[in-house]
């Protein structure tokens, strides 16, 4: 393998987003960012608010990971729970290729929807916007065999179907028009298709046990699960490096394209990975969405704290409003930025840093340790919640504090 190759290779992990994160951390620490300053005394009020925030929405402390499945919870009402229940699996593999499915395909399309759209919940007749009505619009276009090429088994998402999948087939399930828009729609169905490709391609890993479907992945890491358990950053790996094909052709290295990666010049190495920031946004969330189901089919998956914060507005934003991270011109507040843009890379990465120190705090307070209260449920209990509060109280519609232009591929 090239040393360009292998370099690339490295980036692919979870420990390569925290140590970089960290290392932009220390940089913001150092007065040494353009773009914003570090207030660590800042970090206690956050914790605060993500104390109370926990308590109020979890008074038992018993705190769930942070995953997709929470959100196709409605009310009192658990839409994917019921469908399962009501499915007659053949096994416990089956189900668990579903579940995949599922997961991969709802966290796929959550990029940030925009603050104009929302979608009207059938069942309850009331509009969900953000990322709760995208979570169910996926699992209603799922339960529709809308994502299926196969009508007797509705329940799947294949390679097919993937593949054929159109912008106005995803906005008629979306209910995305002029009037109700949705941000992103071509780079989401572009993310979709690819998928079907890559999943296509590849059927020792897709289609070990069934025709090709992201859902394949479940039998792939059920076959590295040494002794019926695996760790969740190895789950990470193996995300990033079969699903790499489908991000868009951003940055690549050694022939490796490194999906949510950014360059920044702070970050300076001796190798060939000098000036990259990776933080593998949706591929993490995906990767905390995969951990309910491998439980669930009897693998336990241990170092859930091998994983990082989300790098997403939501995180960052509270980190934001809080004042932990103050923008050095706040004119930067009013414009709009790239996702590339060396702004949006400094906060995201000083987001996943500022995590990892948050939570601790956090762990203090509720005299909690990372066992009982691993990030997975700081996240949860937590800071995504408390950026969605804090942001309410600051503008209208509880917009982020930063404008960003998404394309449907990584906020």
């Amino acid at each position: 393998m090239k040393p360009a190759t292998a370099a690339a290779f490295s980036l692919l992990s979870a420990g390569a987003v925290r140590q970089r994160a960290h290392r932009m951390l220390e940089l913001g620490l150092e007065g040494k960012l353009a773009h914003f300053r570090v207030d660590l005394e800042a970090l206690e009020a956050a914790a605060d608010l993500v104390v109370e925030t926990t308590r109020q929405a979890y008074p038992a402390l018993d705190v769930p990971f942070h995953s997709r499945w929470r959100h196709f919870v409605v009310g009192s009402q658990d839409r994917w729970a019921a469908i399962d229940q009501a499915t007659p699996w053949r096994d416990a593999a089956e189900r668990a290729r579903a579940a995949f499915d599922l997961a991969t395909i709802s966290v796929l399309l959550d990029a940030g929807a925009g603050s104009r759209w929302a979608y009207r919940d059938p069942a309850t007749d009331t509009p969900v916007g953000r990322s709760e009505g995208l979570a169910l619009a996926s699992l209603a276009m799922l339960a529709e065999g809308a994502f299926s090429s196969d009508p007797r088994f509705p329940l799947r998402a294949d390679a097919k179907a993937l593949a054929g999948l159109t912008a106005e087939t995803l906005c008629r399930h979306f209910q995305a028009s002029a009037a109700n828009p949705l941000l992103g729609v071509d780079g989401r169905v572009a993310l979709l298709r690819r998928l079907g490709a890559a999943v296509a391609a590849n059927p020792e890993v897709f289609a070990r046990s069934d025709a090709p479907r992201p859902g394949g992945l479940f039998d792939h890491l059920a076959g590295l699960a040494d002794g019926r358990s695996i760790a969740a950053p190895a789950v990470l790996g193996e995300v990033l490096r079969h699903l790499r094909p489908i991000w868009p052709s951003r940055l690549e290295l050694g022939g490796v394209p490194l999906g949510d990666c950014w360059r920044h010049p702070g970050l300076i190495t001796e190798d060939d990975t000098s000036r990259l920031v990776p933080l593998h946004k949706l591929s993490q969330w995906l990767t905390y969405s995969l951990l309910e189901p491998l439980q669930a089919a009897g693998i336990a998956v241990t170092d859930v704290d091998g994983l990082t914060g989300l790098a997403e507005y939501r995180n960052g934003g509270l980190f934001v409003d809080a004042g932990v991270l103050v923008l050095r011109d706040a004119g930067d507040a009013e414009r709009e930025y790239d996702v590339g843009s060396f702004l949006v890379v400094e906060w995201r990465a000083l987001t996943v840093a500022l995590l990892d120190r948050l939570a601790e705090s956090v762990r203090r307070r509720l005299r909690m340790d990372a066992a009982s209260l691993p990030l997975a449920k700081v996240l949860q209990g937590g800071t995504w919640a408390a950026g969605r509060a804090i942001a309410r109280t600051r503008r209208p519609g509880g917009a982020p504090p930063l404008k960003i232009i998404s394309d449907g591929t990584v906020f």
